[in-house]
């Protein structure tokens, strides 16, 4: 017979193994009795995080594109020249006329012309107005002079030229698209996003502690040491850009990981600190058991999602090489701040940890109680382990079974922005009327002998281009390079770039330059870089799968001294970040909900999306794992019976397993109202898996497996 809703005794459920204290109860004790240099050690840390990455001096380091792409642009930086940047403006009608009939269209156009030339030194490789096939439209194209301290003056100078035309002639469509207003727009959107997400996770998060905890205190705690640790982690991103590639969108993820892990690892100490005071102990007593037992749960979780982590560094790519070390970073320091300055100003606080109550939530929240809901769950499976496990996998499958036709494409900045972004709607509108114009391929034509771009050779094959169907737009000389600008079919990621890309790669350019000597060349732009991306993650992507499974088998064998616990885990954890992958892949690729979440499928998931999901995923999903699971062995080394011990554990666990998941999900979910498509389908495929993972996986499948291995789980016979 079971015994139901009774806690453990705590000389039981808190037993210490003989010999010398664990290394992180001595930390956690040495912080108890030295409170002061421990949390003014913690801060003065965090002040020299942020002194360091302000102070020491150096430059942005520059990412190393991969493939082809990367050989490209290469080349280039090796000029130590200034790269001109093109932009193009499009000339059409508001009212359906024809650019070649409308006398007011080709007048705009001269407008344009003249009032681009009498910016000074600001604009070289002007061209008359291209016409586009069915004749509605016109283009100029047109590069800024540079040198690169002045591109900025020069934009801005374009940009006002352009707007005063437009004012101009209201009866024509003045718009413009290309290199930096593309770029300009991706910045803004991921700046602006990122401050969004900051308005809104802080006061989200701070409602769900005050529900968790129902005390201001209590609640002030888990805020406190996650944003000490994210501010800390951003000051060494800072020292770290000097090497390696930081980019906006890295620090988005620090601040979500960092929040996240920040507030769970709070959460297991102070619930588990709670229940040893509610036992009768001390708070210095308490501590010494809740570091024992909670503070070792959080060093090997830490750990685990570090290591895991570094797996992304088998993909080769710069970009997330710097999320791999931002991430290790945060969490890092999330794990050092919880088994030190967490326990000192625990130890500080004592039983004002629990002042502040809010009216109706405040005793009941601040009893440490095992949950009675996720107590009764547990009771259910282990008694049909099989029916129930069974019904849980189903479920999974059934979810994940979208992920067997995913298709992984890159985002491009029209696929990305909605229509309401101004230079989206004008690359759009720059797309149907001249393809490939709004950001063209480049080509970078190099020599190997000295003049060989000065010869005649080199003119033919340019000519040669345009007569195989690969115009250049615009060219410049780039010290002992040639830059060409190529449109393709499709400026963006699809299946007609792609096609493009390699005729242009294998076809047009072996022709035309296959018989030069002296000169070699490599294509690069948008969708080139996104075309190479894709390949070298897909051809790495099994590397970082295998490690991060045989990390974590090693982790969790050495951790619970168990073959089989790691088995079942790594099987769960595929279970919920397949099902997970694959309601992203129904929704965001199936198009399903776009109208309530606010966005426009292209037929296909972010490229990256999904082993950075499985690597987080894996890392994060082991705080809850290892957290119920040394509940459950310790029930089990008190003396309980099997399955006993699975619900007695599950009850006194799951509840602060919930409170974290409901948080963490906030924090992702935050990520679904921001504007770039990327930013939702990570926040709906995050938030989707870890609610399914303290949930469906967490309560009712691992009980369930538990249950039917019995003691074989923890590598006793029965």
């Amino acid at each position: 017979m079971l015994r139901i809703g009774k806690s453990a005794p705590p000389e039981t459920a808190a037993r210490a193994p003989a010999g010398p204290a664990p290394l992180v109860e001595r930390v956690a004790g040495w912080s108890v009795r030295h409170r002061t240099p421990a949390i003014a050690g913690w801060f003065a840390l965090v002040i020299l995080a942020v002194l360091a990455g302000t102070l020491i001096p150096g430059q942005g380091a520059g990412g190393i594109d991969p493939g082809e792409s990367g050989r490209a642009q290469r080349v280039l930086d090796a000029q130590h020249a200034y790269v001109p940047v093109l932009e193009n403006v499009l000339v059409q009608s508001r009212t359906g006329g024809r650019f070649a009939d409308d006398p007011d269209l080709r007048q705009a156009a001269r407008d344009l012309e003249a009032a681009l030339r009498r910016t000074p030194g600001t604009v070289t490789g002007l061209r008359s107005p291209l016409v586009s096939r069915d004749g509605r439209s016109g283009l100029v194209t047109f590069q800024l002079a540079g040198p690169y301290e002045q591109v900025d003056a020069q934009y801005d100078a374009v940009v006002k030229a352009v707007a005063e035309v437009a004012a101009r002639h209201p009866g024509a469509r003045v718009a413009q698209a290309g290199d930096r207003s593309l770029s300009s727009a991706v910045d803004e959107g991921i700046k602006g996003d990122f401050k969004r997400a900051e308005h809104f996770s802080l006061p989200i998060t701070v409602v769900i502690l005050l529900v968790v905890f129902g005390s201001l205190i209590a609640a002030g705690i888990p805020l406190l040491l996650a944003f000490s640790t994210v501010i800390g982690a951003f000051g060494l991103l800072q020292v770290v850009d000097h090497w390696t590639p930081i980019n906006s969108a890295t620090h988005s993820m620090v601040l979500l990981i960092g929040v996240a892990v920040g507030i769970d690892y709070s959460l297991f100490y102070l619930r588990r600190e709670r229940e040893e005071r509610a036992a009768g102990r001390t708070v210095r007593e308490a501590l010494r058991v809740t570091a024992r037992t909670s503070g070792h749960v959080i060093l090997v979780s830490g750990l685990t999602v570090m290591l895991c982590m570094t797996g992304l560094l088998f993909s080769g790519l710069a970009e997330l090489r710097g999320l791999t070390i931002g991430a290790v970073l945060v969490v890092g320091l999330a794990m050092v701040g919880s088994v030190t300055v967490l326990p000192a100003l625990l130890s500080l606080l004592g039983r004002w940890v629990d002042r502040g109550r809010l009216p109706w939530l405040g005793r009941r929240r601040t009893a440490a109680a095992e949950s009675r809901t996720w107590t009764a769950v547990a009771r259910v499976v282990v008694r049909r382990p099989l029916l129930w496990g069974g019904a849980a996998v189903l479920a999974l499958v059934v979810m994940a079974l979208p992920v067997f036709g995913i298709h992984l494409q890159d985002a491009a900045v029209t696929d990305s922005l909605p229509r309401s972004v101004p230079v989206v709607d004008a690359a759009v509108r720059m797309q149907e009327a001249f393809p490939g114009t709004p950001s063209p391929a480049r080509v970078v034509v190099w020599e190997t002998r000295d003049g060989a771009l000065d010869g005649p050779g080199v003119r033919r094959a340019v000519d040669g281009l345009r007569g195989d169907g690969a115009q250049p737009i615009a060219q410049a000389r780039v010290g002992r390079a040639l830059l060409l600008r190529v449109p393709l079919a499709d400026f963006g990621n699809g299946e007609t770039a792609v096609r493009a890309l390699g005729t242009l790669r294998h076809r047009s350019l072996p022709a035309a330059f296959g018989h030069v000597d002296g000169v070699e060349y490599a294509v690069t732009g948008r969708t080139a870089l996104a075309y190479d991306f894709t390949r070298q993650l897909s051809g790495r992507t099994p590397l970082v799968f295998g490690f991060v499974l045989v990390l974590a088998f090693v982790l969790l064998t050495v951790a619970f001294r168990s073959l089989t616990v790691p088995l079942v885990s790594i099987a769960l954890n595929l279970l919920s970040i397949g099902a997970a992958c694959g309601v992203l892949g129904w929704v965001f690729q199936g198009g399903h909900g776009g109208s309530l979440l606010g966005f426009t499928s292209y037929g296909g998931i972010v490229d990256w999306l999904p082993v950075f999901m499985f690597v987080v995923l894996f890392g994060l999903s082991m705080d809850y794992h290892i957290f119920i699971l040394s509940r459950i062995r310790e029930r089990r080394s008190g003396g309980a019976g099997p399955r006993e011990a699975i619900v007695e554990g599950v009850g006194a666990s799951a509840g602060v397993v919930t409170s974290a998941a409901v948080i963490m999900t906030a924090a992702f979910s935050v990520f679904v109202v921001l504007t770039a498509i990327e930013y939702k389908m990570m926040g709906v495929g995050l938030s989707v898996a870890i609610l399914l993972d303290a949930t469906l996986v967490r309560g009712v499948l691992l009980p369930a497996a538990l249950a039917l291995l019995g003691d074989r789980a923890w590598g006793r016979r029965r």
